[in-house]
């Protein structure tokens, strides 16, 4: 008699059978489970009942329900259209409904509406670029709490000093006030991700400093590239060098400034660094304040970032 080979099914599979609904991987699908995590998300976002709520990443609508029963309006962007199906069936016939509208496509690739608050459990592989979006969105929303990756969601609270401050820190805490809220364990999700998670409130600094952000950015990313190396070096890098000097002459072409014969934007660049003691500073030091009157040293000499 033939031995039967029996189907192989992972974990996951299992856990899904019941909604015939197989997680995407490419995604980043891990639903919350947990009921308890999801009424602790609402609660520290203070929902109120005249609210328009922004979820990303519904999957199958365990906190969208929880959402709808509080706002006014719930506008979840999924990507997936097995889900957006889950999500309408979820709610049909049911007072939900007229409240729930889907976006449907890439989040980071949409037009965001209004929105007075965020709540999600995001896939983890958008974070760092769904929180820019989120900040530099208008108009001002009132609060995001969204579910991180633990390593990413202490890279946004970091201070100055800190093993994990970087350039993810600063440029966050620069638009916005950043705060811990809670630790959630890999086994609150289905399937379970490889890494632990943690609940961030993000909370946009309104109005914003008074700050050019692509300027900004510009130098933080150059501060940041070797955070423990001074100033003075990463300063000195040729391809650094290349991109401050064209911007350099852009801006005395533009405000008709003639340029030395034996111009050197190094030399530049270190009097400048020199003169307003950050010479020897180091990007893991540096507070918000620090890369404000660097920035404005900079820009003072006609030195642009962007």
């Amino acid at each position: 008699m033939p031995k039967i080979k029996a189907e192989k099914k992972t974990r996951q599979h299992q856990l899904v059978a019941k909604q015939g609904i197989l997680f995407n991987k490419e995604f980043g699908q891990h639903i919350l489970k947990n009921p308890l995590i999801i009424q602790s998300m609402i609660e520290k976002a203070a929902l109120r009942p005249t609210d328009v709520v922004l979820e990303i990443g519904p999957g199958t609508g365990n906190m969208t329900v929880k959402l709808l029963e509080r706002a006014k309006k719930v506008i979840a962007c999924e990507i997936d259209t097995r889900l957006v199906a889950e999500l309408q069936k979820r709610v049909q016939g049911t007072p939900m409904q007229s409240k729930l509208h889907i976006l449907i496509g890439d989040v980071l690739k949409s037009d965001l509406p209004f929105f007075d608050l965020c709540v999600a459990n995001i896939p983890y592989q958008i974070s760092s670029r769904l929180v820019f979006k989120l900040l530099l969105h208008r108009p001002f929303f009132r609060c995001a709490v969204i579910m991180f990756q633990r390593e990413f969601a202490q890279r946004l609270v970091a201070k100055p000093g800190d093993k994990l401050y970087c350039r993810l820190s600063i440029n966050t805490q620069l638009l916005a006030r950043v705060d811990m809220l809670l630790k959630v364990g890999k086994n609150n999700f289905k399937p379970p991700p490889k890494v632990e998670s943690s609940v961030v409130r993000i909370e946009p600094r309104n109005p914003p400093p008074p700050i050019n952000f692509t300027e900004w950015d510009g130098l933080t990313r150059i501060a940041f590239t070797r955070k423990n190396k001074t100033l003075g070096s990463a300063f000195k890098q040729s391809s650094v060098l290349a991109a401050l000097e064209k911007n350099y002459k852009i801006h005395c072409s533009l405000h008709n400034i003639t340029l030395p014969d034996k111009f050197d934007i190094k030399v530049k660049l270190d009097d400048i660094l020199k003169q307003n003691d950050f010479e020897t500073k180091r990007a893991r030091t540096m507070d918000i304040d620090d890369f404000m009157k660097l920035l404005h040293a900079f820009n003072v000499e006609g030195v642009h970032f962007s």
